[in-house]
């Protein structure tokens, strides 16, 4: 039985770990065929397996980006995972934090459309999906001033992108997850355990603030992820999806 994405290419940025690594296996096994890219070639180490391409690339090379979704061919979906988590407020985030996240964030995320978007409108159109975040316009959190600012400004590329295509059959929407159990997750549970006393109760701290009392995994975004690829929600353009077990109720 053929999988819903049987036939598309998709691109995957940030796949090496976490929701990128959980939604490239997902495509593959939906039977799309998939490249997955990640700074680090290192961590894309068993993706093939599933039959699926890999190609190390830093989405902070614009020519880089450009010369990756060439060599793709063109495209029917894109998923922009790449970011990073900054944990600063107005008063303590610095001029080199500010630049780089909003480099990583979001124009990492331009860069990669603009560069498959000549194929996706040759073939009529395809699906973007955007990492955002609850932590956003949605919602403020504690110590994540840069990243939720970053994050609010992917909502409006999305929103834009979403509105000048509506009409060409291309797609876009963002994901705006609650806290996911990656590692990217435990490295700022190590950065906070000497301040909470324990890495423990630094878990603790971030399980507490969902609502349903756990953290969600990787695969439960990147089954969302998948939907939103998908021939089913082809009605579904411009959203920020909330994702978030609770945290904004």
């Amino acid at each position: 039985m053929a999988g819903r994405l049987a036939g598309k290419r998709c691109f995957v940025t940030a796949a090496g770990q976490g929701i990128g690594r959980a939604t490239a296996l997902a495509y593959a096994a939906e039977g799309a065929s998939v490249l997955a890219t990640d700074l680090s070639a290192d961590k894309l180490a068993g993706l093939e397996a599933s039959g699926i391409e890999t190609r190390a690339l830093d989405v902070l090379d614009d020519a880089a980006v450009a010369a990756a979704i060439q060599a793709a061919g063109p495209l029917d979906v894109l998923f922009n995972c790449a970011g990073f988590v900054h944990q600063n407020t107005i008063e303590t985030c610095t001029d080199d934090e500010w630049n780089f996240g909003f480099a990583l964030n979001v124009r990492s995320m331009w860069q990669t459309i603009r560069a498959a978007l000549p194929g996706m409108l040759g073939r009529g159109g395809g699906a973007i999906v955007n990492m955002s975040s609850a932590c956003s316009s949605v919602k403020g959190a504690p110590n994540r001033f840069l990243y939720g600012t970053t994050k609010a400004a992917v909502i409006g590329l999305t929103k834009s992108v979403a509105t000048e295509y509506v009409t060409r059959g291309l797609r876009c929407n963002c994901l705006c997850p609650g806290t996911v159990d990656t590692p990217s997750l435990g490295e700022r549970i190590s950065a906070n355990a000497a301040a909470a006393g324990s890495e423990e109760a630094a878990r603790a701290a971030f399980v507490s603030r969902q609502a349903m009392g756990r953290l969600a995994t990787a695969e439960e975004m990147a089954a969302l992820v998948v939907y939103l690829s998908a021939p089913e929600s082809t009605f579904v353009t411009g959203q920020a999806i909330v994702i978030d077990g609770g945290w904004t109720l």
